[in-house]
């Protein structure tokens, strides 16, 4: 597979507000969209992903990191997305188009979900707006 590097983090948190606080005030990420349920901050290059969640989710942990992401060419996609699928790697959700740009999420051997993901913010700000 031929990833590009890291593109983000999505953290689950109790709170959004208490959340942004932290991540503006204390680490001076700058924000870039705030939801409902969810905030996107960028810091450098990197960008993360809060998602407020009340219920434990499946994985049965409430709060924490949801999924880490790595950036891939849409061009390299495919073969990647293929090689999981024939290696029996568990498939949390795709591939799909979502987000500005080609994903699949899945889960490495200890459960700790992963994502291939060929956007970047910018095109997920067009697409959520």
């Amino acid at each position: 597979m031929k990833v590009t590097g890291f593109n983000h983090v999505t953290i689950r948190v109790s709170e959004i507000p208490a959340s942004l606080s932290f991540y503006q005030d204390t680490l001076g990420m700058k924000l870039v969209h705030r939801g409902r349920l969810d905030a996107y901050l960028e810091w450098g290059s990197a960008w993360i992903c809060l998602v407020e969640r009340t219920l434990d989710p499946p994985s049965g942990s409430p709060r924490g990191v949801d999924h880490v992401a790595f950036s891939i060419a849409e061009a390299d996609f495919p073969a990647a997305a293929d090689k999981l699928l024939e290696a029996g790697v568990p498939i949390v959700r795709g591939p799909i188009a979502r987000g500005g740009g080609w994903s699949v999420n899945f889960l490495d051997p200890d459960g700790t979900q992963l994502e291939l993901f060929t956007g970047s913010l910018h095109g997920r700000m067009n697409v959520w707006h």
